[in-house]
């Protein structure tokens, strides 16, 4: 019921393919690969991360360093993998040189296609993580401490929430109470909880 449908992958591809051949900003000729997406495409949970970092780049799928395994440790602690659960892009798809944020000029030229990742997919759940995910789809310039863990309307009826990127959980590493850690493990409770209720 909630896995993509074989036209919605079909127009998924189609996106995939405009995406790869996309020079609409110049971030096309510092990149090696285009990064468009990971995991399982279907109607109930995507995450919209930042921006490819090296690996990334280098292997054409997000979340693939250190940041990833956290991710995916994240996931696993309440039975929820990429494989089988979730759907994984990036705000933009070209990693920005030296990780610097990516420009207004650049996310607006990649903007077509997170809409497009979106709108055929038409998540009921969608985890903003990090702070160019929120400030892209909430357009908020407050802090994610300040409104991680909170769920916002978002397209389609979606539930939206900001998490605390896995890279900034990496150089936040106690899990006393109201560290980052602990905050962390707060919200993806909350996200099972409320992603099972959808069953």
């Amino acid at each position: 019921m909630y896995e993509a449908s074989e036209n919605e992958k079909q127009e998924l591809e189609k996106i995939y393919t405009k995406c790869i051949k996309c020079n609409k900003c110049r971030l096309c000729e510092t990149r090696t690969n285009t990064v468009f997406s990971a995991g399982i495409p279907n109607h109930k949970l995507m995450l919209i991360g930042e921006a490819p970092g090296y690996y990334e780049d280098q292997k054409g799928e997000p979340f693939v360093g250190k940041a990833g395994q956290l991710l995916d440790k994240i996931f696993a602690s309440v039975g929820l993998s990429r494989q089988s659960d979730v759907y994984i892009c990036n705000t933009i798809k070209c990693r920005p040189p030296e990780n610097r944020d990516p420009l207004p000029e650049e996310k607006e030229a990649c903007r077509e296609y997170l809409d497009a990742q979106i709108g055929i997919l038409k998540p009921r759940i969608i985890l903003l993580c990090g702070r160019v995910a929120v400030q892209s789809l909430l357009g908020t310039t407050q802090g994610i401490t300040k409104i991680r863990g909170k769920w916002y309307a978002g397209p389609n009826n979606s539930k939206m929430m900001p998490i605390f990127h896995p890279s900034y959980l990496l150089r936040n590493d106690s899990r006393e109470k109201g560290s980052p850690k602990w905050l962390m493990w707060q919200d993806i409770k909350e996200i099972k909880k409320v992603y099972s209720q959808m069953d």
